[in-house]
């Protein structure tokens, strides 16, 4: 009983300096950030995650701020069986930059943090959590469906620096028709 109590507080202790290092966006500014972005990059370090990187598209999303400072965002993501969009509702916390949101799919509450943007090109967004293990996810969001290639090293060594290695890390090609067309955006 006394190990795993003493395993619990290490296992605290070290997450809060592995979070403690990551800031969020200096002088975040949420209506800056607002609006229609692509997921051009993705790093995630999930086992699940290396044998499905060859099917990965682009994905589009859209930022939409909240008068309270929460967000909610809409993601369209191709998939086998056509063009999915899922809503997420981001809380804010009392760091601008930083949000939380509760998973459906892992039924806990998750952290964001904006780590980097310039709100015209890009932003560099880190997803991080501990549960059974410590899972840590980067995204690299562009306005365009293409970045430069000093942003794309920026968002790769971003990635590298978290402990992700090169197959947790992709730049996928653009989805065909998704979100479809019809729907306006």
């Amino acid at each position: 009983m006394r190990t795993t109590v003493l395993a619990v507080v290490m296992v605290t202790c070290l997450m809060m300096v592995v979070d403690a290092d990551v800031k969020p966006q200096r002088d975040f500014n949420l209506q800056r950030f607002a609006g229609k972005w692509y997921r051009v990059g993705l790093a995630y370090d999930a086992p699940s995650f290396v044998p499905f990187r060859d099917r990965m598209k682009v994905s589009m999303g859209i930022i939409t701020a909240l008068p309270n400072g929460n967000v909610n965002l809409t993601m369209w993501d191709s998939m086998p069986w056509g063009c999915q969009s899922k809503t997420y509702h981001y809380e804010r916390t009392t760091v601008p930059g930083q949000f939380t949101y509760f998973s459906t799919r892992h039924n806990m509450v998750k952290d964001i943090t904006v780590v980097d943007t310039n709100y015209s090109e890009y932003a560099v967004v880190l997803k991080h959590k501990v549960f059974n293990r410590e899972y840590t996810q980067v995204a690299l969001y562009g306005r365009s469906l293409r970045l430069k290639i000093d942003i794309i090293q920026k968002f790769n060594g971003f990635a590298s620096s978290r402990g992700l290695s090169r197959d947790s890390i992709l730049t996928p090609p653009p989805a065909e028709n998704c979100p479809p067309s019809a729907s306006g955006r």
